[in-house]
C-alpha cells in the first residue's frame, strides 16, 4: 500500500498560510539547498492530489513556468477533490500573470511557453467526488509511488483529520504568523508525532519528516 504524504511549508507556530490565504512569508528564508530538497522530495511522487482552488492555480501556472519546480509539477500525475466534474476544464482554471517561486525569485509563467502537453497532463487529472477519506482509501490501495498532498489550507486541514496521512514532509519556516490556518487547528484528538529526520538550510528553513507515532 503506498503512503500518505503532506508536503508543504509552515510556520514556526504551525500555520500554512496567513488568514488572507497568502504565502508570502516563505520567500525570506527559502533558498537554493531548501529548493533542491522540495525538488528531490516531490519526485518521490507518483500522485500529486489537491484542492479545487489549488489544482485551478497550480494548472494555470505550471504549464508556461520555466521555474525548476515545473517539470516535478508537469510530469507526474495529478488527481483533484471537487464536487464538480468538470472542474479540470481549461476556462475554470486561474488567471494568474505571476507568481513568487519557492527560491524566493520573482518569475512569470508565459502562456508560450505552455505546450499542449504541459497542460494535459492538467486536464488529464482525475476528479474525485466521493467522501474524502474513502476516495484517499482507494488511491492508497492502488499500485505506484506515494501520494503527496498539496493546499490549500483547508484541504490539508481536512486530510489530517481523516487520520489517513502517513508522514509530514514540513518546510518549517523561521518566522511566527500569530495568526492564520494551522495545520493541525482542526484535530478531533491530540496527535503524537516522531520525527525521522531533519535538515537545516543557510537561510534558516528547515525540512523536518515527521510520522505519526504508534504509542
Amino acid at each position: 500500500m503506498r503512503k500518505l504524504i503532506i508536503k508543504t511549508s509552515v510556520s514556526l507556530d504551525g500555520f500554512v498560510s496567513t488568514t488572507d490565504k497568502k504565502n508570502d512569508w516563505v520567500f525570506p528564508s527559502s533558498d537554493k539547498g531548501s529548493g533542491d530538497w522540495t525538488i528531490a522530495d516531490l519526485w518521490n511522487a507518483g500522485l500529486h492530489i489537491m484542492g479545487s482552488n489549488t489544482f485551478h492555480d497550480m494548472a494555470s501556472w505550471w504549464p508556461g513556468s520555466t521555474e525548476v519546480f515545473a517539470p516535478v509539477m508537469n510530469e507526474i500525475p495529478k488527481a483533484v477533490f471537487s464536487k464538480d466534474p468538470h472542474t479540470t476544464a481549461r476556462e475554470k482554471w486561474s488567471d494568474r500573470a505571476k507568481i513568487e517561486s519557492d527560491t524566493g525569485q520573482k518569475s512569470s509563467a508565459n502562456s508560450k511557453n505552455a505546450t499542449p502537453e504541459k497542460e494535459q497532463s492538467w486536464r488529464d487529472a482525475r476528479v474525485l467526488t466521493g467522501d474524502l477519506a474513502e476516495e484517499i482509501t482507494k488511491l492508497k490501495g492502488e499500485p505506484g509511488k506515494d501520494i503527496y498532498a498539496h493546499g490549500g489550507s483547508s484541504f490539508l486541514q481536512s486530510l489530517v483529520n481523516t487520520g489517513l496521512v502517513d508522514e509530514y514532509h514540513l518546510l518549517v519556516h523561521p518566522v511566527a504568523l500569530g495568526n492564520g490556518f494551522g495545520l493541525f487547528a482542526k484535530l478531533p484528538q491530540r496527535a503524537v508525532l516522531r520525527l525521522m529526520s531533519a535538515q537545516a538550510f543557510e537561510k534558516g528553513a528547515v525540512a523536518h519528516i515527521y510520522v505519526p507515532s504508534q504509542a
